[in-house]
């Protein structure tokens, strides 16, 4: 027992053990370290992975056909939107199959009354990393959307880009970090790097959408976006780091996030900017053209020349 705790909690668990240089019997402890548990999806988790896969197939099939029908210089949301969803069905898939997951060690300390030594265990908890290289991706793309939306300017998109990144990283952190204060130490910076996404979203985009006239399209979809991801803070916070939700309850509550936050908004997005004139945004040039294009070449009077010739 002694060598799976090194091996598998970092540690020996305290107590009194053998004494190689004494030649006297060694008793027995009173009180027996408790076997590790284990934490992990069962087949409802399994089957939710896999209708949130197909979920997610559907969506990106659907906003490719949405995309074929507006030409190449309006696609641009409905592009970002398809590699969102896309995105989120190979992780799906992965984690659906079996993988982009593993376990992780927790060491809990059990107290008792009445001087009864305190006791220990591992928990084995299974964590879904492929979710949060999901989120990695996607979020970037969803944010460059509304930024675009919004009519930001790369700078500020690069911002609030970076600091999603900085959310995200720091949210995967405190779930593998050891320790209360180091977890939640990274869970609050985690909240710091999203209050500045929500800065961005609610007040600096706002005020940019309001003077593009694109406010009525935007308004609502900005303040959806941070209420959902509150949302994904919040569940971290009471599933993977406090251990308040099963596993599968876990699987159901992020499931339900990641539709709200990818399909959903997706679908509000594109439909929204068919009908909403004052969001349209067009990308003519290179992205329509190709680098090979000569638009911008011909000079004046050079087309009287070669009329002429």
């Amino acid at each position: 027992m002694e060598d799976y705790y090194h091996q598998v909690g970092g540690k020996i668990p305290p107590g009194p053990g053998p004494n190689p240089t004494s030649a006297e019997p060694v008793p027995l402890p009173t009180v027996t370290q408790t076997p590790p548990q284990f934490e992990h999806i069962t087949n409802f988790g399994t089957t939710t992975l896999w209708v949130l896969f197909v979920l997610m197939l559907l969506s990106t099939i659907t906003f490719i056909g949405l995309a074929w029908r507006v030409a190449i210089p309006k696609r641009l949301f409905y592009q970002i939107t398809t590699y969102i969803t896309l995105i989120s069905t190979f992780a799906y898939y992965g984690m659906a199959t079996g993988g982009g997951w593993d376990y992780h060690h927790i060491w809990v300390d059990q107290g008792h009354k009445h001087d009864i030594p305190d006791t220990h265990k591992v928990v084995l908890r299974q964590i879904f990393w492929a979710r949060y290289v999901d989120w990695l991706l996607t979020t970037p793309l969803i944010l460059f959307n509304l930024g675009t939306l919004a009519g930001l300017s790369g700078s500020n998109i690069l911002n609030i880009i970076v600091a999603a990144t900085a959310m995200n990283f720091t949210s995967l952190f405190s779930i593998y970090s050891h320790g209360a204060r180091t977890t939640w130490g990274w869970y609050a910076m985690s909240w710091v790097a999203f209050a500045t996404v929500g800065w961005h979203l609610v007040v600096n985009a706002r005020a940019t959408a309001q003077r593009r006239g694109g406010q009525l399209l935007f308004n609502p979809i900005a303040l959806y976006v941070v209420v959902v991801w509150v949302g994904y803070l919040v569940i971290a916070a009471i599933s993977d780091l406090s251990r308040g939700i099963s596993p599968n309850e876990a699987i159901i509550a992020f499931a339900v996030l990641d539709i709200l936050a990818k399909p959903a908004l997706g679908f509000w997005l594109v439909l929204g900017h068919e009908k909403s004139s004052s969001a349209q945004v067009n990308v003519d040039g290179v992205w329509s053209e190709g680098f090979g294009h000569r638009e911008g070449l011909l000079r004046v009077g050079e087309r009287e020349r070669d009329g002429d010739a």
